[in-house]
């Protein structure tokens, strides 16, 4: 009985380990999602530049904090004139009163001019699960090889006043300003602020 017991626990361990979030520095979980236009889009076509990787969902006030003010948009074009992907991503799932249309979702992104590389559907939460998103907006910095840098918030403040915003140190932007120049980041880590996920 006390083996089985043992046994049963170390392959709790082992599977919880498998589905534990990647830490910065480890590679990061390949993503393979659809496009609100149907196209199939993978971290990995990818490899050989920087990726932002942004947790979504207008439902959220922290979101519409950053998109209504203008934050995440001017944060995502400034990013992408530089070189760097950006996939926002939605794992809201379809059941969830947050849960928008791939084309109302996009429609919603336009009217704040958002402009990411791709804007990604999660609804089984399978990438977000993956990387141990928890939060919308929760951000992650890939690097050319394929490996997380960065893991956090968009910024110092966690709050949902945009008042707040040009007092705040946006660690995405500093994160690309510093990987883009070849240094190590001075904030790899922080923490996420937001909304729960509303997962299946």
């Amino acid at each position: 009985m006390l083996r089985r017991t043992l046994i049963s626990l170390t392959l709790l361990a082992a599977v919880s380990a498998a589905h534990a979030a990647p830490a910065v520095g480890q590679p990061a979980p390949e993503i393979a999602l659809r496009d609100s236009a149907g196209k199939t889009v993978k971290l990995s076509d990818y490899r050989g530049k920087h990726v932002v990787l942004e947790w979504t969902n207008p439902g959220c006030p922290y979101v519409r904090k950053h998109y209504d003010s203008g934050n995440m948009p001017a944060t995502q074009r400034e990013a992408v004139d530089k070189g760097v992907v950006w996939l926002s991503i939605n794992s809201t799932e379809k059941a969830s009163s947050d849960y928008q249309e791939p084309g109302k979702l996009a429609a919603w992104q336009k009217e704040r001019q958002s402009q990411p590389t791709a804007l990604l559907m999660d609804e089984d939460g399978t990438a977000g699960k993956a990387y141990g998103a928890r939060t919308t907006p929760h951000m992650y910095i890939v690097n050319p090889q394929g490996r997380l840098i960065y893991a956090g918030g968009i910024d110092s403040i966690a709050s949902s006043s945009p008042n707040d915003i040009k007092k705040a140190v946006n660690y995405v932007r500093q994160g690309l300003t510093e990987a883009l120049a070849g240094k190590p980041l001075s904030a790899p880590t922080t923490r996420p602020y937001g909304c729960s996920i509303k997962y299946k």
